[in-house]
């Protein structure tokens, strides 16, 4: 994998996986220290398992507004995401709003994608999907643990859409990135997120964790992000 990013305010990412060089990438949570949680491995083993719950009364609007400001940087976290992941980013208006960038190594595909703003071909992809995560616990939450997931930077990557789509809400017993030598590094952030926000695992989902990860042993966890709670400002429904 190659260095991707640039946003001004940084949360550090690292990603070792077997056999290749660590992979920094910058977001919008804060500097954390990272690699400290052990492997990626032995984090998916400890994940509770139980049966995953009925979708019913799920709502994307439960999460709060899309994409909202909850680090407060004055920019919207589509935007602050947008800015870590893509190279060359052009903005409209300042240095928040992206215009124009191009993810030149797509982790999901591996293709070069580039973002126009009003015409993109980028997503920015809730790695645990929210569906998913309701049913494995968040309807339980408060609305700022709810509101905090969504606009976490260690829950969103920018990725080809037409890729992405395919993926729906599915977990890692259901779907996994085409592109082979990204699938570690994904499981292990799908297992960072629900190891931070205590969600629980289906059996077939931890098996197939534990399968992806089992090939690639060195393989970190990633930390960082933003807290588990939005600031009280926010709202959802």
């Amino acid at each position: 994998m190659r260095l991707r990013g640039g946003a001004a305010a940084a949360v550090v990412l690292v990603f070792a996986v077997a056999g290749c060089k660590a992979e920094t990438t910058t977001g919008s949570g804060g500097p954390e220290e990272t690699g400290g949680s052990g492997a990626a491995l032995t984090a998916a083993e400890s994940l509770t398992v139980k049966g995953r719950a009925p979708k019913t009364g799920y709502d994307r609007d439960r999460f709060g507004t899309a994409w909202a400001d909850t680090d407060s940087n004055d920019c919207d976290t589509r935007d602050d995401i947008l800015k870590r992941d893509l190279e060359d980013v052009k903005f409209t208006g300042g240095d928040c709003k992206v215009s124009y960038g191009v993810l030149e190594s797509d982790p999901y595909s591996g293709k070069e994608v580039t973002y126009r703003r009003g015409r993109s071909q980028v997503d920015i992809d809730h790695v645990v999907a929210l569906s998913d995560a309701w049913q494995k616990g968040a309807k339980y939450w408060d609305a700022g643990k709810r509101i905090a997931l969504a606009n976490d930077p260690l829950n969103l990557l920018a990725v080809d859409a037409s890729t992405n789509r395919s993926k729906g809400d599915g977990d890692t017993a259901t779907w996994l990135p085409p592109s082979k030598g990204y699938r570690c590094t994904y499981v292990a952030a799908q297992v960072a997120v629900k190891k931070k926000y205590q969600l629980w695992v289906t059996a077939a989902e931890k098996s197939a964790m534990e399968k992806v990860l089992s090939g690639c042993p060195g393989q970190k966890l990633p930390t960082g992000g933003n807290p588990t709670e939005a600031p009280p400002r926010f709202h959802a429904d």
